[in-house]
């Protein structure tokens, strides 16, 4: 027989062998992948920013699908996406799902060059994790914000900048989809993800230091000193102060701003709130219309009545 016949028929042989093999080890070893999951995939917004609790938009939409076969989808949720989203891969899913508050990253720390002095010169690599991990930083407060940026550059979506002439980050509301990639980039843990609140409006200790008051203060002008004057200050009991350090409960507050006024050190922020109205234009019990005064008689209470007998 011709030598190339039956090297054709021996590599044939092998080659159907070998189909056989593969074709039986992939339907024993095969993976079912649930099609919904690629559905899901679709709908989300493919940032990969681990902001929902996995590693990127494969994991959260494969939880999905397992979620709604538990019967319950409640306790996850796409922060980038936001509500829009949730609602399109719930009607997919067949599920139903609450409605979460927005969130915002807020900067809890206010120590701007103002109110914190630098006091050493920090000569290594850059970053906030670096600088951390060598100490203080160049100022005394070892919990402030080390404005290296490290947060910066964790932001997918730019929305945090440092403030040239503070020092400090600042969060644009507009863009920040609350992923949470600045606070966990932070080494010292200063970013928190709070509610936005009504209106954009919310009440937050911006300040991390749990050293006693008189330490704090001389690290930082404008540090909080567990003096508890905000806490007596709140009718809701939203105020906690533990570790030497005040901490607003933002499910409890109901931004009356009381421990604003009564904070010492101007610890506490206020954001979004309209700007107080000049004292001259206030109420103040006298009728004035365009400059003509009220000619109306005092209140008794304030007229000396001399009795006689």
């Amino acid at each position: 027989m011709n030598p190339i016949l039956i090297a054709v028929i021996v590599l044939g042989g092998i080659a159907l062998i070998a189909a056989v093999v593969l074709f039986a080890a992939s339907k024993k070893f095969a993976v079912f992948e649930d099609p919904r999951i690629a559905k899901v995939s679709a709908l989300l917004p493919g940032a990969n920013c681990g902001g929902c609790g996995f590693a990127g938009c494969g994991g959260m939409a494969d939880a999905l699908v397992k979620g709604a076969d538990a019967g319950k989808i409640d306790g996850l949720n796409c922060p980038v996406g936001g509500a829009e989203v949730m609602g399109q891969v719930a009607d997919l899913l067949g599920m139903a799902i609450a409605n979460g508050e927005p969130k915002v990253a807020v900067v809890r720390c206010n120590g701007s060059c103002e109110y914190r002095a630098k006091v050493n010169e920090y000569a290594g690599l850059r970053t906030c994790a670096a600088m951390h991990a060598c100490g203080a930083g160049e100022t005394l407060c070892g919990y402030g914000c080390l404005g290296c940026g490290d947060c910066v550059n964790a932001c997918q979506f730019g929305a945090i900048r440092i403030n040239d002439e503070t020092g400090l980050p600042e969060v644009d509301e507009e863009k920040c989809t609350a992923c949470g990639a600045c606070a966990k980039a932070c080494p010292r843990q200063i970013i928190e993800l709070r509610k936005k609140g009504p209106k954009g409006r919310r009440v937050f200790v911006s300040c991390m230091n749990k050293d006693k008051g008189a330490v704090s203060m001389k690290a930082c002008k404008a540090s909080c000193i567990g003096c508890g004057k905000c806490s007596r200050a709140c009718k809701f009991e939203a105020i906690t102060v533990w570790q030497n350090l005040s901490y607003i409960d933002p499910e409890k507050c109901r931004l009356c701003k009381k421990c604003v006024e009564a904070c010492p050190t101007h610890a506490i922020k206020a954001v979004n709130f309209p700007e107080p109205k000049p004292i001259t234009e206030e109420v103040k019990g006298v009728k004035e219309v365009k400059g003509v005064k009220d000619d109306s008689p005092a209140p008794l209470s304030s007229v000396n009545v001399n009795k006689t007998n």
